[in-house]
């Protein structure tokens, strides 16, 4: 008896191992966000007055849900479910890009292309720090009005 009761507890323990080195590593950027207007630079600008991130990870990859108002106070919603596989993701409510494609650089960094209308249209990065505390988003390409733009946009975590 003693023998079957240990046979039980060592086979439940190499099952919740193999199930733990199974699950896909969390990325730090899951989580709330929120701009830093102050620490961020919008070239050509104007500043968005505000936007916020919420990023949450699911059985189909990265899901980042953002709300952004622009100088003018419109707001925008934009939703996107991505991988950081190299493969593009249609990208929701965004009126500069319609697609993404992510690729994981390391713990910390993702690097991304955006397309619209199957057009490349631009590049970015996303940094969080070794603290966890800061989301450091570049974006550089050509917007829908036909503007190019170079944006560095500071986040803390929420």
């Amino acid at each position: 008896m003693k023998s079957l009761l240990k046979f039980t507890c060592i086979a439940t323990l190499v099952t919740l191992c193999a199930a733990a080195s199974a699950a896909p590593p969390t990325d730090p950027v899951i989580g709330s966000w929120k701009l830093n207007v102050a620490a961020s630079k919008f070239s050509p600008g104007p500043a968005l007055k505000s936007q916020s991130r919420v990023y949450s990870m699911s059985a189909d990859g990265i899901t980042l849900a953002a709300k952004s108002v622009d100088a003018e106070g419109k707001e925008t919603s934009t939703s996107v479910t991505y991988m950081t596989n190299g493969k593009e993701f249609p990208v929701k409510g965004n009126p500069n890009w319609d697609t993404i494609t992510a690729k994981q650089i390391n713990a910390h960094t993702a690097e991304f292309s955006f397309k619209k209308g199957g057009k490349d249209v631009g590049t970015g990065d996303r940094v969080v720090s070794k603290n966890g505390k800061t989301l450091t988003s570049n974006q550089r390409g050509t917007n829908a009005k036909g503007e190019k733009y170079d944006d560095k946009m500071i986040f803390d975590r929420e």
